[in-house]
């Protein structure tokens, strides 16, 4: 699929695809006497390399040429101040209870009639990589904020010969037309102190104000995108698939989605080598991509990675995939070179983007329909693994999907400190009602038979689940040898015992545990139907589907 950009008179007017009012007021700043087209990626690197405050690095980009760079290119780093995170109390979604979208419009005409005395630029990207879903974004900012728009341009698909090619091939969808992003990072307003980033994906638009974090401008894109895919057939997803190939005397295809907060384990699931023992493993994100519901394949929305740098110490292998850098430091090496200094050392949530090629095994699209969900959860109730059976436990699993809180996080008198903390489907980006995910998710499990696990990756009741346990699991799932077994009282839950992380349902001290975060799962789904006016409201099979593990938990006898 494709997006619209050009309009016959006819299609051109009030109440038509592509003129709403806040659309209106974004897109006719990319028109003004003060736009400087930003034409490729070179032209973008040298606007950036010579942007005040850009800290040009001895580091070299790899194979620069197989990206669109010249040779001789270098990492660039640059620094946001004290702003080093997203701010999710900053983002104001025009389809939500309560939003008060003639006073953000205003605030928007006012924010681009004062860009009138900047230059300001305006560069296209491709979002979705294969033309059965490839949308075309437009990104207009001040000059000033090259690094930005740079790396906006690394982080999707800079519009190349190949790719506009391939863009032309792609099928139009109606009513869906390109997204345009206006951004002033230097915008301040009193009603705002932490900025604004204001979205009406209805019509794929946002604004995005006083945001100086390039993570802002990813995800904020990536937003939009992802409620195109939403309304087109496809499942948003905020995770990682990858695609194991293995010979046999029958050649098997196996396609593993993995979704789980930051820290959880995602990108490492996804980008594991298993020591090498299957034939090949293809991969097709650790981060963002969509599946189609109807033929389960699956597409990846961006080229490279937006990784965190914490990991990664100066003179990492890796680190030669790196093509920029955001909030790190800097200093001069033995050999009198500018190099980077990470590991969180400045501040936490070091950034950079990493390049395409760090994965030899990358593919944009895999058309083999996906066989698993695994839910990666920090549950010290869960083992290792469960295998999650019905399609509305499945999928509310996912809604509910679970973490412990931080030690750091600092708690209000009363708080119970073992409580979770949810963040349905791993997607804090959604931009549109929950139960549009719920129902994706469902229908893969229901209609396509795609299967469902729970992955424990923090701890289980105390006992750290070490990496290998978590591997060894998904092999064996992969290679079709998982000897699953009931999962103590629960009727559509199983397990793989694994030695030393095995539940003990006659210890009433976990028991009680296990009903209590099951109880915050059921809460945070009820909490739902009233929170916002009901705008995240999921169906009563969902609860019931809870409900019933709740009451079979209840209903067990401790001896």
């Amino acid at each position: 699929m494709s997006t619209k950009a050009y309009y016959t008179h006819d299609e051109i007017g009030k109440g038509k695809p592509g003129f709403s009012k806040t659309r209106s007021i974004i897109e006719a700043a990319f028109y003004g006497n003060n736009v400087v087209e930003v034409k490729d990626l070179k032209q973008a690197y040298e606007l950036a390399k010579n942007s005040p405050g850009t800290i040009v690095t001895d580091m070299p980009v790899y194979k620069p040429e197989e990206i669109g760079l010249e040779e001789g290119s270098k990492v660039l780093l640059f620094n946001d101040g004290s702003v080093t995170g997203r701010c999710a109390a900053a983002r104001r979604i025009a389809s939500e209870p309560g939003v008060d979208t003639n006073d953000l419009d205003l605030k928007v005409m006012d924010a681009v009639y004062d860009t009138r005395w900047s230059t300001m630029y305006h560069a296209q990207v491709y979002i979705g990589l294969d033309p059965e879903f490839m949308v075309k974004a437009h990104l207009l900012i001040p000059e000033g904020e090259e690094n930005i728009l740079y790396s906006w341009m690394l982080n999707f698909q800079y519009c190349s010969d190949e790719y506009n090619e391939m863009y032309k091939k792609s099928k139009p969808i109606t009513d869906e037309t390109d997204i345009y992003i206006f951004s002033d990072p230097q915008w301040e307003h009193v009603d705002h102190p932490l900025g604004l980033t204001y979205f009406n994906t209805e019509t794929n638009c946002a604004a995005l104000l006083g945001m100086r974090y390039f993570g802002e401008h990813k995800k904020g894109t990536l937003t939009i995108a992802w409620a195109i895919a939403n309304r087109n057939g496809y499942a948003s997803c905020h995770g990682g698939q990858k695609e194991f190939k293995i010979s046999g005397s029958e050649d098997r295809h196996y396609v593993a989605s993995f979704f789980g907060l930051s820290g959880s384990g995602k990108s490492t699931l996804t980008h594991a080598t298993h020591n090498n023992k299957y034939d090949n493993i293809t991969v097709l994100h650790d981060d963002a991509f969509i599946i189609n519901t109807q033929t389960g394949a699956s597409i990846a929305m961006e080229p490279t990675y937006f990784d965190k740098t914490a990991d990664y110490p100066t003179g990492c292998e890796d680190n030669k995939y790196l093509l920029t850098a955001q909030n790190c430091s800097a200093t001069l090496d033995n050999e009198g070179k500018v190099v980077l200094v990470t590991e969180d050392i400045r501040n936490g949530n070091g950034r950079a983007i990493k390049s395409k090629l760090w994965s030899p095994n990358r593919v944009d699209k895999i058309d083999y329909p996906v066989n698993a969900i695994f839910w990666i959860m920090k549950d010290p109730t869960i083992p290792p693994i469960v295998k999650v059976n019905g399609a509305a436990l499945a999928s509310v699993m996912g809604a509910t999907l679970a973490t412990k809180r931080s030690s750091a996080e600092r708690l209000a008198p009363g708080v119970d400190p073992d409580r979770l903390v949810v963040e349905p489907y791993a997607n804090p980006f959604r931009t549109y009602p929950l139960v549009n995910d719920y129902k994706k998710f469902r229908d893969l499990v229901k209609e396509r038979n795609v299967e469902c696990y729970i992955l424990n990756t923090g701890d289980f009741m105390g006992k750290d689940i070490k990496p290998s346990v978590t591997l060894s699991c998904i092999e064996q799932v992969v290679e079709g040898t998982a000897q699953f077994k009931p999962w103590g009282p629960f009727s559509n839950m199983e397990t793989l015992e694994v030695e030393g992380y095995i539940a003990d349902f006659d210890d009433e001290t976990y028991v009680d545990k296990l009903k209590a975060r099951m109880t915050d799962r059921l809460n945070f789904v009820f909490d739902k139907d009233t929170e916002n006016g009901g705008y995240n409201a999921l169906p009563t099979q969902a609860k019931e589907a809870l409900a019933k593990v709740i009451s079979e938990a209840h209903n067990l006898v401790v001896k």
